[in-house]
């Protein structure tokens, strides 16, 4: 059409095509622009670009805080259960320190029991069955402090590497809460939902369960990351901590059984060193009674013997006659006048003499040998009365080892104390 008019148009050329040119580049422009709208509109961020930013690091933050809260309960967890740990591991420690104390208060009542026999007559002191079991229960007792000692360093060494953890756990723990500050409720979320899955009766009661096993759960499918919530220092005090706390109940069994093994063995050395003792003095007591009963027959037989000696030195003093022989008969000379008119015949002699004389002989005989039998007496009577005496002595130191003993079988008694 414009060619058409072009031919009839009167303006010069180059005005036209000035023109023309012009109205193309403005065409070429609009498409252009309207290409770039097209483009703008699809990858061209939206005027509410500061708000979607902040709402996606809202929920990074939110999903960051939420990991990292699990992980500060798993640590708070683990703290607490390190706590309790020591403070079971404490517990038996106590217990082992007063088996321990007992066991030496028992060491002391040995010595005490073995330096009081010491104090018994020399007639007494020989070795015997009591002293073998005082010396089986001293060895029995070493070995049980050795043992005790040994037990109780462990567990000192124990407390000490748990110690080391829960202050590890400790830091861990304040570094990773320190993104919870404005979270005041750790667990709220996770343990309400399973609450009320579980019901209102049982929230308290299982709560702590509850949350060990969610924070568990997390943690079993996360793996440590230096920048993540769950940081390879988290992992490794977790792991430390269990260790330790794995440890610790393993020897906390261990020193029960080692307790208990212990006090049965001194109560059944005890019981048997006290048995021996009782059956010694009970042995002791019946020497003494039949020591009794033997000086009592002692001095009967004393008595009998002086009985007669008197009597035999009276018949001898009969025999003999009288000392001087003014004091004699008639009837009791040799030469009384019967005699002299027997003796008027040979070969009439009369043994009356030599039998007098022969008789006085065996009587003295009799009284010496009786005398002899008294003196013995005497020195049996002596000895006798010198062994009932160191036996009541002896029995009166068994009596006061039983007794010393039984006192102090309860350990109510310090060691520096004087009894």
């Amino acid at each position: 059409m414009l060619g058409t008019k072009a031919a009839t148009t009167i303006g010069p050329e180059s005005w036209r095509n000035s023109t023309l040119k012009g109205i193309k580049i403005s065409q070429t422009i609009v498409q252009k622009s309207d290409k770039s709208c097209d483009v703008g509109r699809v990858f061209d961020p939206l005027p509410h670009l500061r708000d979607t930013v902040a709402q996606l690091s809202n929920d990074e933050i939110h999903r960051y805080t939420r990991e990292v809260r699990i992980v500060v309960a798993r640590l708070r967890e683990s703290l607490l259960d390190t706590n309790e740990e020591i403070k079971a591991l404490s517990r038996g420690r106590e217990a082992l320190e007063k088996s321990l104390e007992h066991t030496r208060k028992d060491i002391r009542l040995n010595k005490d029991s073995q330096d009081i026999r010491v104090s018994r007559p020399s007639k007494e002191r020989e070795h015997d069955g009591a002293d073998d079991l005082l010396n089986a229960e001293r060895a029995h007792l070493l070995n049980c402090k050795k043992a005790l000692e040994a037990q109780l360093k462990s567990v000192q060494q124990q407390l000490q590497v748990l110690d080391a953890a829960r202050r590890r756990l400790f830091a861990t723990l304040q570094e990773r809460s320190r993104v919870l500050d404005l979270l005041n409720h750790a667990l709220s979320s996770i343990s309400n939902t399973a609450s009320c899955m579980a019901g209102p009766g049982s929230l308290h009661r299982s709560k702590t369960s509850l949350d060990g096993r969610l924070s568990r759960l997390a943690l079993a499918t996360t793996q440590a990351d230096p920048l993540g919530p769950f940081t390879p220092e988290a992992d490794q005090s977790l792991l430390d901590a269990e260790e330790a706390r794995s440890r610790s109940g393993y020897l906390r069994r261990e020193l029960k059984e080692a307790i208990e093994r212990t006090e049965k063995l001194k109560e059944a050395a005890h019981k048997s060193v006290n048995d021996g003792i009782t059956q010694k003095l009970s042995e002791t007591i019946t020497l003494k009674q039949h020591l009794g009963v033997t000086l009592g027959e002692n001095r009967h037989g004393i008595h009998r013997a002086q009985r007669w000696y008197d009597a035999t030195e009276k018949a001898r003093g009969y025999t003999l006659g009288p000392v001087t022989s003014a004091d004699m008969t008639t009837r009791e000379r040799l030469d009384r006048p019967l005699v002299r008119v027997f003796h008027r015949h040979p070969g009439t002699q009369l043994p009356e003499a030599q039998e007098v004389i022969k008789n006085g002989g065996g009587l003295l005989q009799s009284l010496t040998a009786t005398s002899r039998n008294i003196g013995l007496l005497n020195l049996a009577n002596i000895k006798l009365r010198e062994d009932i005496k160191s036996k009541g002595v002896a029995s009166s130191v068994d009596a006061s080892i039983i007794r010393l003993r039984r006192r102090r079988g309860d350990h109510r008694w310090t060691l520096g104390a004087a009894f």
